[in-house]
């Protein structure tokens, strides 16, 4: 899923899964939270809303059950664990 930062409120980051009707938030405090069974429309004012962190608060957190998810590592911590460890191809 990618992922558009995004500076509101609390938002941090936002993406959406089409396929899995799927919202990740990820929040300043390093948080995520996951929503199911969102609707493109949703995701779509979502993402070009002016006042996204009202949107969020108003639409999303209070119609959507979120389950917390592991935060994602940023590619620039994957590329420096990779340089230091490796990939799994490395190890073949």
């Amino acid at each position: 899923m990618e992922m558009k930062r995004v500076n509101a409120g609390k938002l941090r980051a936002i993406g959406y899964d089409s396929r899995q009707r799927l919202l990740r938030v990820e929040l300043d405090d390093g948080s995520a939270i996951e929503y199911a069974g969102v609707d493109s429309e949703v995701w779509r004012k979502l993402s070009t809303s002016g006042a996204a962190w009202s949107y969020y608060r108003d639409k999303i957190e209070e119609e959507f059950s979120g389950k917390r998810a592991a935060p994602r590592a940023s590619s620039q911590s994957r590329d420096a664990l990779n340089d230091l460890f490796g990939t799994a191809d490395d190890q073949g």
